[in-house]
């Protein structure tokens, strides 16, 4: 690994936000989704949330600019798992959503511990997102059309999200847990071993200050005699 790219790896990793995330109820369209990942990666996001449509959607995998190398997701079956999830962590659901509590976007504290909640094109947020919900939030329009795109939406606010935890200084020392930080860091440097590991349920081998594995030819050989 070179040294200028351990250093990027550490940088990101340092910039990332562990209490802000983004719930995806069942947003279809491949490109959606991958736009979104996009934006979470680039506000300094790490893990992602979506509950997968009842109709399907196509694989959003390879269209977003390599971000779903960068970006954790989880999937769930139903919006009210996804909803638990990001609350039992302490965080509150922000849905975008115009109705009658729904307050401008730029009103809310993003430096406090939030999911924004995303809803379905055309349709919106379901209405069980909706009482799950703590707060909605709408972005002002000044034309013709009512809403912008789900993706587009999601950059508006998160770019907010951003600029708010910037002025808090919140990008500025590492947020990520000891262990958290070391797993990101093992699959970021290291992520053909990393799959290998997760796949065989092993646990990642030790690296060194410069990002290598400790001894990686003796970790090789004892993994490919089942010593590991």
């Amino acid at each position: 690994m070179t040294p200028e790219r351990l250093a990027k790896i550490r940088a990101v990793l340092n910039r990332r936000q562990p209490d802000l995330t983004v719930i995806n109820d069942e947003v279809h369209k491949g490109r959606n989704l991958a736009a979104i990942m996009r934006t979470c990666d680039a506000v300094g996001i790490d893990h992602m949330h979506i509950v997968e449509p009842k109709e399907g959607y196509r694989s959003f995998r390879g269209t977003a600019s390599g971000s779903n190398k960068w970006v954790e997701v989880s999937t769930y079956d139903s919006v009210s798992q996804a909803i638990k999830s990001v609350k039992s962590a302490g965080m509150k659901v922000v849905a975008a959503h115009l109705d009658e509590r729904a307050v401008d976007y730029r009103s809310i504290d993003y430096c406090q511990p939030v999911a924004l909640l995303m809803g379905m094109e055309k349709e919106g947020v379901s209405e069980e997102a909706l009482s799950l919900a703590d707060e909605t939030v709408v972005i002002p329009m000044q034309g013709m059309v009512e809403s912008f795109n789900v993706s587009v939406a999601a950059a508006i606010i998160l770019a907010e999200a951003q600029r708010q935890r910037q002025v808090a200084g919140m990008y500025e020392t590492g947020r990520l847990s000891e262990s958290h930080y070391q797993r990101r860091f093992f699959q970021w440097a290291h992520p053909q071993v990393s799959r290998f590991c997760d796949g065989k349920g092993l646990a990642y081998p030790p690296v060194n200050a410069e990002g290598e594995i400790i001894d990686g030819a003796s970790w090789y050989r004892q993994t490919a005699q089942g010593i590991v």
